[in-house]
């Protein structure tokens, strides 16, 4: 392998790290503004596990693509399996048809 190589290897790996540990905080974050009850500040790290997810997938090799469609597939087996969620709220189907809708 030529240094290079090596080198964007051994960057992505520190970038993947990066991103996990960046996953734990925004959780903090979000525990943390929910306790305040500051509805920007939930928001905010509610964006920020989003976003953080998508990069941390697309450095692991996933597409955004291919990660929204498996997002679908997963809210469709929910709403199939009748989670508490969707059965209670309708959650996953409100989700899943804005995500669909969206695309459009």
């Amino acid at each position: 392998m030529i240094p290079a190589q090596e080198g964007g290897i051994a960057k992505n790996i520190k970038v993947i790290e990066w991103l996990k540990a960046d996953l734990v905080t925004s959780v903090a974050a979000l525990f943390k503004s929910m306790l305040r009850g500051s509805e920007e500040l939930i928001l905010d790290a509610l964006a920020s596990l989003l976003i953080t997810c998508y990069v941390l997938g697309r450095r692991l090799g996933v597409s955004f693509s291919r990660l929204d469609l498996k997002v679908e597939a997963k809210l469709r087996q929910g709403i199939d399996e009748d989670h508490e969620t969707e059965r209670w709220y309708g959650d996953l189907s409100t989700l899943l048809n804005y995500l669909v809708d969206k695309k459009r």
